[in-house]
C-alpha cells in the first residue's frame, strides 16, 4: 500500500533538485573563444606541466596533451551567474579517454581530469589556469 507520506518521499528529491538547479542554464558554446593557460599537477604535487586550455566552437583541447595524441572533444557547460561549469571528454587510440570538469570563475579555471584506461578509471590530475590576455581581446 502506498501512502501520502510515500508518495512525497518519491516526488519531494526530484523537486527538491529543480529548485536548487533553478538558476543554473545549460549554454552550448558558453566558453568559445577563451583559452586559459596553467599547470596540470599530478593529485597532491605542487609542479607540473604547462598547459593551455582552449575553447572553440563547442569543442575543449589540452595542449599539455597533444604529445600523447589526445584530439579535441565536445564541451558541455552550465552556467550560474558568474561561474561556469564544465565537463568535456578527450581520447587517444594509444593511452585511453580523458573525463574533464572544471568550474571557470571569472578569470581562474580550476579543474580535474580521470584517466580512463580499458573503462576503468586510472588516475586523476589537477588543472589550475588563468585566461590568457589574447582571449579577452575576442
Amino acid at each position: 500500500m502506498i501512502t501520502a507520506w510515500k508518495i512525497q518521499s518519491l516526488w519531494m528529491p526530484r523537486l527538491c533538485g529543480v529548485v536548487a538547479n533553478e538558476g543554473a542554464l545549460a549554454r552550448d558554446g558558453a566558453l568559445d573563444g577563451r583559452r586559459f593557460d596553467g599547470v596540470v599537477l599530478e593529485r597532491g604535487k605542487t609542479s607540473g606541466d604547462a598547459d593551455t586550455l582552449i575553447f572553440e566552437r563547442g569543442r575543449f583541447r589540452s595542449t599539455a596533451c597533444d604529445r600523447y595524441e589526445y584530439g579535441d572533444g565536445p564541451y558541455s557547460a552550465t552556467v550560474q551567474g558568474g561561474t561556469v561549469s564544465f565537463t568535456a571528454e578527450t581520447e587517444s587510440p594509444k593511452y585511453g579517454k580523458l573525463r574533464w570538469k572544471g568550474v571557470v570563475n571569472g578569470e581562474r579555471l580550476d579543474g580535474a581530469l580521470t584517466m580512463v584506461r580499458d573503462g576503468k578509471p586510472a588516475g586523476e590530475k589537477w588543472v589550475v589556469a588563468g585566461e590568457t590576455t589574447v582571449a579577452k581581446v575576442r
